[in-house]
């Protein structure tokens, strides 16, 4: 019976501060990837599906605050408190790009085909460079009036959106620069993230969850909350979200109703990421306490570490998880 699982969740150990950001890869050959930004400024590289330690990228000298991976997972970013971003070899750690900025660099991300990467800076810019020419100068987007917090791509990579601290979603024209709609928020949208269809923006505002239409910028639907919340995103089948916040707990909610359906308690600190796995069968979380944990969407089912034993029990095998620390 379902109501007898417990959720345990894989506790990823390793790094020494506040776990800030997260990312994932598309699916590949050998799998899915998983990102984690952190302030002890060392992002780690993991296996998606198990939380098993890849690889840390060193080099920054500041607490990092933003990270991405390319869909194929070949290429990472990050940027830094350092007024830095940093393109990554995924494969074998070494620094490929590092990109200066005149401020604290908030957030990074890829556009679907690896070929660009967008940065978001305190300097309230939004930049864009080409990394088949990366000594030229970047596309610079401006509008926001406070920095940045979040960034993203939409479908082909014609349009972006990005959230921040003047409490605005903006949504632009790459080619153009400019804006082409922009949400006012009564708190600060500390989360965004677009669908895997690009149809769909979750963003996390206060104590809500709201879900906007990439294409006309109409609210689909809104739901509150029981605390703050930092981080949503939203399964890929759309059934349910996720989403954390202030009070320790992970919380899962029914899409189409904004039950919560699930909470659970396994963070020490606020939760400040969230992020569905590409193939739905996860979701990652990073928190204040300094750690990532990963929680099964199906509890009780038999995938990467969980093996379930029978039907009443849910037992994970994390001690190789657990020994990254």
């Amino acid at each position: 019976m379902a109501t007898s699982l417990r959720q345990t969740p894989l506790t990823c150990s390793g790094h020494t501060r506040p776990v800030v950001d997260l990312a994932f890869s598309g699916i590949t050959e050998t799998g899915f990837f998983l990102i984690s930004a952190c302030k002890d400024g060392k992002p780690m590289l993991r296996q998606g599906d198990t939380g098993d330690w890849i690889g840390t990228f060193e080099g920054h000298k500041g607490a990092v605050w933003g990270v991405a991976l390319s869909h194929d997972a070949t290429r990472a970013a990050s940027g830094a408190a350092d007024f830095m971003a940093k393109v990554w070899d995924a494969a074998s750690g070494d620094e490929i790009h590092s990109f200066q900025h005149q401020h604290i660099v908030k957030c990074v991300a890829f556009s679907p085909d690896g070929t660009l990467l967008a940065t978001g800076s305190n300097e309230k810019l939004l930049r864009i460079y080409d990394l088949n020419n990366p000594s030229s100068e970047p596309f610079v987007m401006s509008g926001h009036s406070s920095g940045l917090k979040h960034i993203s791509f939409i479908g082909n990579r014609e349009r972006m959106v990005s959230c921040a601290d003047d409490r605005t979603v903006r949504f632009w024209e790459r080619s153009s620069g400019k804006e082409i709609h922009r949400l006012d928020f009564s708190s600060t949208p500390d989360g965004i993230e677009v669908s895997q269809d690009n149809t769909i923006l979750t963003v996390a505002s206060g104590n809500t969850v709201s879900f906007w239409n990439t294409e006309t910028f109409e609210k689909i639907k809104e739901f509150q909350v029981s605390t703050s919340v930092h981080s949503a995103s939203l399964h890929p089948s759309r059934s349910v979200f996720v989403c954390g916040g202030e009070d320790f707990k992970m919380y899962k909610m029914d899409y189409s109703t904004g039950q919560e359906l699930e909470s659970f308690k396994g963070h020490f600190g606020p939760v400040h990421c969230v992020r569905f796995s590409p193939d739905g069968e996860l979701y990652a979380s990073g928190s204040e306490d300094g750690t990532l944990r990963l929680w099964q969407t199906t509890v009780g089912k038999t995938y990467g570490l969980w093996k379930c034993s029978d039907s009443t029990t849910d037992v994970p095998t994390t001690g190789k998880t657990e020994a990254l620390a």
